[in-house]
């Protein structure tokens, strides 16, 4: 009996290996004439238009932009308001508000700074009567969730109006938690 244990298997293990493969001939046939093959038709080619580069009517491509920058050049008006062309420009006035990141305070009731991030991740501390931003906005509040300021905005007839701007705090709840 001992002897013919490893013959059974072995047969048994053999029997699987014939080469009738008529049932998966079938199975495929069948799958092939039941699958129609789509195939999606081709995108329509758009025409392209051809724009010659004019090197005077735009800044090189091959230049990096230059920060955004408000006329300079102010026309006086009697009796209009404007800003002072001979003012100092102060280094955050360079940047437009969405760029400037309210990240902290410093100091004591009567004396309080803001710490502003701006864009390229520099950190800058103002106070009352700073400017910042693209529209000569003056700082005339700073308190520790947030920073004013009165903004100068051309009218367009070459006046300017004046507008308040608040730059909040850009993660009020580590103020809420401290």
């Amino acid at each position: 009996m001992r002897r013919s244990l490893p013959v059974l298997i072995s047969l048994f293990l053999l029997q699987g290996c014939y080469d009738d493969l008529t049932d998966i001939q079938q199975f495929m046939n069948s799958v092939k004439a039941s699958t129609p093959a789509k195939i999606p038709p081709l995108p329509e080619v758009k025409q392209f238009v051809h724009i010659s580069y004019k090197s005077a009517n735009g800044r090189s491509p091959f230049s990096a932009p230059r920060p955004e920058a408000v006329q300079e050049k102010y026309a006086q008006i009697q009796d209009c308001l404007s800003p002072d062309p001979s003012r100092r420009k102060e280094p955050l006035e360079k940047y437009a508000l969405d760029n400037l990141k309210m990240r902290g305070t410093l100091g004591d009731q009567d004396d309080i700074w803001a710490l502003i991030e701006a864009s390229d991740k520099t950190l800058h501390r103002i106070s009352k009567n700073n400017y910042l931003g693209l529209f000569h906005g003056r700082v005339i509040n700073v308190d520790p969730a947030q920073v004013e300021l009165l903004e100068l905005i051309p009218d367009g007839a070459g006046c300017w109006k004046e507008r308040t701007t608040v730059l909040q705090m850009a993660e009020p709840a580590a103020v809420a938690s401290k």
